[in-house]
Parts: structure tokens; C-alpha cells; sequence
């Protein structure tokens, strides 16, 4: 009786991952959550990374809020 359980499990997991292999062709897909990802733009003034429609734009340079918008580009190390 434990010959047969093994053996069961055995073939369950074997159709598993042959089912798995079968949908993917073989090879590791990209996450749909990498590919819909918006654009994303720097801060002139923090550096602070955010997507391009949440940013704000001044003279071709993205900030991330109002007052790093009226600040200007600011002195950031690097």
C-alpha cells in the first residue's frame, strides 16, 4: 500500500512540472508585472526615482513634487 502511495506521488509531481515545462516552452517567461511597468524618470532636485505620469516637468527635467519644482535642480551627491 505505501508502494502505490509513493508511486502516486511520483507521477502526480512528474505531471506537474511536465505540465509547467509545457506552458512556459521551456523557457523562464518575464513577470507580466516587469512588462506593463510604467516609464520611470529621476528627480532634478532629491534624485528620488517615480513613474513619468506622477512626475512633473519643467524645461525637460522631471521633479517629484510642487516644491522641488519651484526649487529647481538641486546639489545631490552621488
Amino acid at each position: 500500500m505505501l508502494r502505490l502511495l509513493i508511486l502516486f506521488a511520483v507521477v502526480a509531481f512528474a505531471i506537474w512540472i511536465f505540465r509547467g515545462v509545457k506552458k512556459t516552452g521551456g523557457r523562464a517567461s518575464r513577470p507580466t508585472q516587469e512588462q506593463d511597468a510604467p516609464p520611470m524618470v529621476r528627480c532634478a532636485h532629491c534624485g528620488v526615482h517615480l513613474p513619468r505620469d506622477r512626475a512633473l516637468a519643467l524645461e525637460q527635467q522631471w521633479y517629484c513634487s510642487q516644491a522641488h519644482l519651484e526649487q529647481g535642480p538641486g546639489t545631490r551627491e552621488r
